[in-house]
């Protein structure tokens, strides 16, 4: 069971952060993601609240990103979420209690960056660590896991753990067929920056899964396990070098770039200046690019804001560029 701590809250209220991650990490479509955090403290991810409440059921919206999402608050995965919470201490003869919650979405929507995951997880762990602290009952990491997958699921249509199981778990978690298991660990190299560049524009996921091929050829079969195996092994024996060397997605990045404005330009850029590896984190229109040079990481980061980001007629833009290591903790909980 993942404990939670508390720190100072208000009386009968927790918050939890789950923080921003990189679906699929180029070798591993649909099975390896990787928890990231910025190094300026920037709490990239969302936060939801949890309270008792004595009006019912409640879901309170706010946040950069309130405004993308579904203006009915049953149509959030947030309150979909605590109906499934709900539903399971009722199969686990648990008294329910009625709760305010409140999501402050700070990740855009379809960015990339498992912006649902991160919904999802603050939900589902923030109920968890309610109930905990002032109900004497949890769940186990395995239960919270699984119903964060069925909640993902509900809204990409498909099961896949690649970006709740990183940011509920941190750190680089590869999915494996073990419904009992779910996911492994994977050692890290805790010397690298990934650069964040979220060009302000918005991909569903739905739309970057469509324009995939439905059948691969065996050439790519084989060259998707290679990269995977050899890059989990590197992972083990602590090869950066090798594993960064074969860090190429095989499956999405050369369908995908063609809807993603300035990818290729950017990428082919970032990799003639000694990028480590570059790729699309999860469906897009994120780009990460990897350095163990602290120095090439903000230069990496100065020019992507300046050639990567998408600015509208008025000269804004909701993109942003972060400068970000592994969140080897995943979900937390916050004062």
């Amino acid at each position: 069971i993942k404990n939670f701590s508390m720190g100072a809250t208000t009386l009968m209220s927790v918050s939890v952060f789950a923080p921003a991650s990189i679906g699929n990490v180029n070798v591993g479509f649909d099975v390896l993601g990787l928890a990231v955090k910025p190094i300026d403290g920037t709490l990239l991810g969302d936060v939801v609240t949890v309270k008792q409440s004595h009006d019912g059921d409640q879901l309170v919206v706010t946040g950069n990103f309130a405004k993308k999402l579904p203006g009915d608050v049953k149509d959030n995965i947030v309150w979909h979420c605590l109906l499934l919470f709900n539903q399971q201490l009722v199969a686990h003869k648990q008294a329910v209690v009625a709760v305010e919650l409140t999501l402050d979405k700070r990740m855009p929507v379809g960015s990339g960056l498992g912006s649902s995951a991160c919904s999802v997880v603050a939900a589902i762990a923030g109920l968890n660590a309610f109930y905990q602290k002032y109900h004497e009952f949890s769940f186990s990491e395995l239960a919270l896991l699984k119903m964060m997958g069925q909640m993902e699921a509900k809204i990409s249509g498909s099961l896949h753990y690649d970006n709740v199981a990183p940011c509920f778990l941190g750190g680089m978690q590869l999915m494996v067929p073990d419904h009992e298991i779910i996911t492994r660990d994977l050692p890290q190299f805790d010397d690298c920056y990934y650069v964040m560049a979220y060009p302000g524009i918005e991909v569903s996921t739905k739309a970057a899964r469509d324009i995939l091929p439905s059948d691969y050829s065996r050439a790519d079969l084989i060259s998707f396990g290679q990269n995977l195996a050899t890059f989990v092994d590197a992972c083990h024996r602590s090869d950066k070098a090798q594993a960064f060397a074969v860090m190429q997605d095989i499956v999405a990045e050369p369908y995908r770039k063609s809807i993603l404005p300035g990818y290729s330009a950017a990428a082919s850029h970032l990799r003639a200046q000694g990028c480590l590896a570059v790729g699309i984190s999860g469906s897009g229109p994120t780009l990460f690019c990897v350095t163990d040079d602290a120095v090439k990481a903000e230069n990496f980061a100065n020019w992507l804001t300046e050639n990567y980001l998408q600015t509208s007629a008025d000269g804004t833009t909701d993109g942003f560029v972060h400068v970000c290591q592994v969140d080897s903790q995943g979900a937390m909980s916050l004062p």
